[in-house]
């Protein structure tokens, strides 16, 4: 057995093996996936002399705890969090370098929700439609970590350049999602759509990696009835029955019967990762195009 794997002592709430994701499959039913942190994964990759597209750990909340089989390097961005090796603290946002056998405890995010540890080499599991990445709505990709578990390690980098250190932007305090109207805003009031743009929602303790949910005043509708199902993208705000926006992130479905009022700009959809609940939300128009 190979050298190059990661033992998972403990798997934290959620802990999943992100990539950037496996975009070109909507046809199939297959939405994109991947870290919804993007830049802080890419940060990490960085850190530790990976490529960009290199698979990482995307954790939740609470952190996990791995031990390697060798000696490796370890970066972990995103939410801030302590970190300790064999009990002994870590930099968080640094390069780290973790022997063989010793325990790598990535605690509770002090702000944020997700964490990403990349390890050098990138986490090597088989890929499915060319991602690694874990899929929480198709079930594609490797399952979410469990105790035990053994993950593969790729081989380091050895020409590609590594950081030491780089700024990154902390945990919203509050959120600002950019969007353009449309397609189906004209399924609500007037009304409605003013209390989209005006007033503050806040993220709901019922997200995950499908949608941001939020809470705060129902939208009311112009329409009676339901939309055939038609193609849903990454950063549509469904409005479901209750009235209350939901922003699709990751691993959103592709297809969906309630109306979109807006679309969130892609930009903005890393912040939104991050926000815990209770987060205030303001949606601000922008104009199309």
């Amino acid at each position: 057995m190979t050298d190059r794997a990661l033992s998972v002592v403990r798997a934290g709430a959620l802990t999943t093996v992100q990539d950037r994701g496996r975009p070109g499959h909507a046809h199939l039913g297959v939405p994109r996936s991947g870290a919804l942190d993007g830049p802080a994964a890419a940060l990490a990759n960085r850190l530790v002399g990976n490529r960009p597209e290199a698979a990482v750990l995307e954790t939740t909340l609470n952190g996990c705890a791995l031990r390697p089989r060798s000696t490796i390097t370890v970066a972990v961005t995103g939410a801030p969090c302590r970190m300790t090796v064999d009990g002994r603290p870590v930099a968080w946002g640094a390069p780290v370098p973790v022997p063989a056998g010793a325990l790598l405890d990535v605690g509770a995010a002090v702000s944020g929700v997700r964490s990403y540890v990349a390890v050098s080499g990138g986490v090597a599991v088989e890929p499915v439609l060319g991602s690694r990445s874990t899929d929480l709505l198709s079930g594609l990709g490797p399952p979410p970590l469990t105790d035990g578990a053994v993950l593969p390690l790729g081989s380091p980098e050895v020409l590609h350049a590594r950081v030491d250190v780089a700024p990154q932007p902390a945990p919203p305090a509050a959120l600002v999602l950019r969007v353009t109207p449309g397609p189906r805003d004209d399924w609500f009031t007037a009304e409605a759509v003013r209390t989209f743009t005006s007033r503050v929602y806040r993220v709901s303790s019922a997200s995950n990696r499908i949608g941001l949910r939020t809470e705060g005043p129902a939208l009311e509708r112009a329409r009676s009835g339901e939309l055939p199902s038609e193609g849903m993208v990454l950063g549509a705000v469904q409005v479901p029955p209750d009235g209350r926006p939901v922003v699709f992130l990751a691993d959103h479905p592709t297809t969906g019967g309630y109306p979109v009022i807006a679309v969130v700009r892609s930009a903005d959809l890393p912040a939104a990762a991050q926000a815990v609940p209770g987060t205030p939300v303001r949606f601000v128009a922008v104009r199309r195009g």
